[in-house]
Order: C-alpha cells, then structure tokens, then sequence
C-alpha cells in the first residue's frame, strides 16, 4: 500500500511538471507562418519583422463571370486576390476561381466559357512550380468540363497584416507542442553554431538552409537561415510541360492565355538557374516570374518570400501582379 501510495505521488508531481513546462512553453506554439507551424519553430526566431505594404480592401473585390474583364484561374497564390490588386487598380475587373473548382483546361473549355457568360479580354493561368507538371497534365486529360462550384470562391478576401508582434504568443495550443517548438529550439541553436552549418532536414517536410547574405534578404531574427519545403526540386522542371501548354493553347480558339509559373521558394534562393522560364517566356510569352524573384534578391529586396511561408509576402505579390499585368498588355488583345 505504501509503495502504491508513493507511485500515485510520484505519477501526480510527473504529471503537474510536465504540464507546468508545457504551458510555460506553450507561447512558442503561436504561428503566424505555415512553415514555422510546420517545423514548429517560433515566429521570435523566423517571424518577419519589416512592415509590407497595405492594400485596400476595395480593390480585392470579385467580379461576376458575367462582368469580368479578366478570368484568374489557379491555386493558393491567387486565392487572397492580392497581386490581382495591380490589375483592378489599373480599372480591370477580375474573377479569381480555383483549380479545384475548375479542373483543368478541357477539351470543351473555350465554347464552355463563352456558353457562361465569360466576354472578358483575358485569361490567366496560374500554378506554383511544385504542382504545375501535375496541373497541366490533367488538363490534357480533361475532355469534358464539369465546373463545381465552391461558395468559398466569392466570400469576401481581406488585406494580409501589414505587420505583427513575433513575440506575442497565446496559450491555445496543445502543452506538448510548446515543448517540442522548445526542444527544436535546443536542437537549432546546437546544429547552426557549427561553422559548417548548411541545412537541417526537419519533421513535416521542412527544410532549413543557410541563405547567402541572408541577413539581408530576410528581416527575421535569425536571418541567415530561413525555411523551405524539403520536397521542393533542385532539378529542371520536366520539358513535357512545354508539350502540354502547346497542347492546352490549341484548344483556346480566340482566347490568348496568360500562363504563370510561379517559382517555388527553394528555386529562388537555392536553385535560381532553371531554364525553363526563359524557354516558356519564349514560345508562350509566359511572364517571367522567376526574372522577377532574382532581381529582387539582386536588388537586396527584404522578405520576397518571409522566412516562416512557402508564399510571397505582399511585396512579392505585388511585383508578381506587376509582371503579369506587363505581359497582359504586350501579349494580350489591344
């Protein structure tokens, strides 16, 4: 009995430690970024700290199919509706649908769009380099259109924070993952004083890495590292892409696409010399997004993409908008 009694104890004190660590911890658990909250690693450490530009909320306002001059269709990028802000401000009324919704470019997408109502000038497609390979190879499977509708697709967006407090943590997370964001701290800070520190594989398909002149690229704490998907490819983007927009383009009788290929994070900063860019720049008057991200890392351009998101910061977002607009104008019907 006594022996049970102390075993009782001991379990009790173990139990009321662990959640007394745990929610001292718990703060760290706060995440404003998907990569921190993917790697559980505080925003004190990769949370950005330079204020982005504000936007208004008027210019993220969705058009009808119907009214709209402009038809966006892609992926998470696109979603918020922030660097199609460049093209409203500019008097162009934009409708933003998803891939998901969408599906593809099929066969019978041309006549299907005109039977919608769509008479706008444009149409810009757009897909993060990650999935573009995926996205396009669908759509030449796509014969027949078969549109679901999302009631997400017209809710209202709004303006991304112009700034917030890395430090400022909240105690609505779980007690135990403060105290793993805590450990992967202890591990950090062991790994990186190594002189010969380059990266760190972590859970959840993060990747850490060591960024040249990172510091001056990134406004977060620990600027000369920052966070990336480990998945992300060094290689060059298999040249069948080109095959399929060439394929894609042929079935949009009297529309002249917009294609957008978005550079994943790790290709900007890590792998910058792909080609493919340039060779779809080329033969599709795609805009050069990829151009765009070097020479604003050349040109010292804090936070393109923030430390702690695979996404574009509002900085980002809005040079992307301006070099499609620019395309739209040289490529697009006068």
């Amino acid at each position: 009995m006594k022996h049970a009694k102390i075993f009782s104890v001991f379990i009790f004190v173990a139990l009321l430690g662990y959640g007394a660590l745990g929610f001292y911890f718990l703060p760290l658990a706060t995440f404003q970024g998907e990569l921190t909250r993917m790697a559980l690693l505080p925003e004190s450490l990769f949370g950005w700290t330079k204020p982005q530009p504000a936007i208004e909320a008027k210019w993220m306002r969705q058009a009808t199919l119907q009214e709209a001059d402009v038809l966006v269709i892609g992926d998470s990028f696109s979603d918020g509706r922030v660097w199609q802000t460049v093209l409203t401000r500019q008097g162009l009324k934009v409708r933003t649908e998803s891939w998901d919704s969408m599906r593809g470019i099929c066969g019978d997408f041309a006549p299907w769009l005109r039977a919608q109502g769509f008479v706008g000038k444009y149409l810009v497609l757009e897909s993060i380099e990650r999935n573009l390979v995926d996205d396009l190879n669908k759509s030449v499977a796509c014969q027949h259109m078969q549109y679901h509708p999302n009631p997400k697709t017209d809710a209202p967006r709004y303006p991304p924070a112009v700034s917030f407090d890395v430090h400022r943590g909240n105690y609505d997370g779980k007690l135990s993952t403060g105290i793993k964001t805590r450990l992967n701290v202890l591990q950090y800070e062991r790994l990186s004083r190594s002189p010969d520190f380059k990266s760190w594989l972590m859970s959840n398909d993060v990747k850490m890495a060591r960024v040249t002149n990172g510091c001056e690229l990134f406004s977060h704490a620990r600027c000369n590292d920052a966070l990336f998907l480990a998945k992300d490819r060094a290689e060059e983007i298999d040249a069948i892409a080109l095959q399929d927009i060439e394929t894609l383009n042929a079935r949009l009788h009297g529309i002249t696409p917009t294609w957008v290929f978005v550079p994943n994070k790790s290709t900007a900063y890590l792998y910058p010399d792909k080609q493919f860019w340039n060779e779809a720049g080329r033969r599709f008057h795609a805009p050069d997004l990829l151009r765009m991200t070097r020479h604003a890392i050349q040109e010292k351009t804090v936070d393109l993409y923030p430390a702690n998101n695979t996404h574009f910061s509002t900085t980002g977002y809005l040079l992307m908008g301006e070099t499609i607009y620019q395309t739209m104008q040289q490529t697009g019907p006068q």
